[in-house]
């Protein structure tokens, strides 16, 4: 495995693993063949309404808590302070945990205006030792300037839909800029679609691997942090064979290539998008 390093020190791996839709007993045992077949950053959300399944998941593992590295997010029907350092609490009571890695403001949610003052929550959630590192979900340039000139902290992280299609290069270059790391989520884009792509499946077929594992390096190459989901054991250890190749700049281009204005797999502009 290699590693990024956080503004703060703290080290995540270069690909995590994402647990959205995974709940339940089968999500739980998904989580654990996650966790023993070698991830060590995981991914969740207060909306994915699977903490319990997380915390199983992590229990049930071969694997020490203290090497792993658990994600959460705040949803926006509670960034008002009092109500984001109970719903922290909340969720990890849920999941049994005594504190998160990593712990992101969801979205902005402009129209509501509530960001900053979840954000200055985050800081003292943080400060109480609820949450290790703390960050953000698709906050734009604005947004991140916002934080930084209302609280004077900026997100250590900002987890941000890439594929693809739709490859942020403005976002990236801004989250590079100022020392934030970006992460990815929908790495695969809408998988159905990317995966039958023919310039990817002859580039993938260049490297001896399959198309998957070529936008996952692809990603890692960008210097981002991508986060795929899988439930099942052949493709958890398939997505972690993205160490042995690299991809030639003039391939990385052509992969740039395919970005498109309106590549997002949803309508869901964070300029505009309100998410409860």
């Amino acid at each position: 495995m290699e590693y990024y390093q956080l503004a703060n020190g703290m080290q995540l791996p270069k690909i995590g693993f994402g647990t959205y839709k995974l709940k339940g007993a089968a999500g739980a045992r998904s989580i654990t063949a996650a966790i023993n077949n070698g991830y060590r950053l995981l991914d969740s959300a207060y909306n994915y309404e699977n903490e319990g399944a997380l915390g199983r998941g992590i229990r049930d593992a071969d694997v020490s808590r203290s090497d792993l590295l658990v994600t959460s997010k705040l949803p926006g029907r509670y960034y008002h302070y009092d109500d984001a350092i109970q719903t922290i609490q909340e969720s990890l009571y849920r999941s049994q945990l005594d504190y998160f890695d990593l712990y992101l403001l969801h979205w902005p949610n402009p129209k509501d205006d509530h960001y900053v003052e979840a954000w200055q929550a985050l800081i003292d959630a943080q400060r109480f030792g609820l949450v290790r590192a703390i960050g953000v979900c698709n906050f734009l340039p604005d947004h991140l300037d916002r934080l930084k000139r209302e609280t004077g902290v900026l997100p250590q992280l900002n987890q941000i839909e890439l594929h693809p299609y739709f490859n942020q290069l403005k976002q990236r270059q801004y989250d590079d800029q100022h020392g934030i790391l970006t992460e990815d989520w929908s790495p695969l884009g809408r998988a159905s679609t990317m995966l039958n792509d023919p310039i990817l499946i002859e580039l993938a077929r260049k490297y001896s691997k399959d198309v998957v594992q070529l936008i996952l390096r692809w990603e890692i190459q960008l210097n981002t942090l991508p986060i795929p989901k899988s439930s099942s054991d052949r493709n958890q250890l398939n997505n972690l064979q993205v160490f042995d190749f690299s991809i030639t700049p003039a391939d990385m281009d052509t992969i740039n290539g395919l970005t498109k204005l309106d590549g997002r797999t949803h309508d869901q502009d964070p300029a505009t998008y309100q998410e409860f």
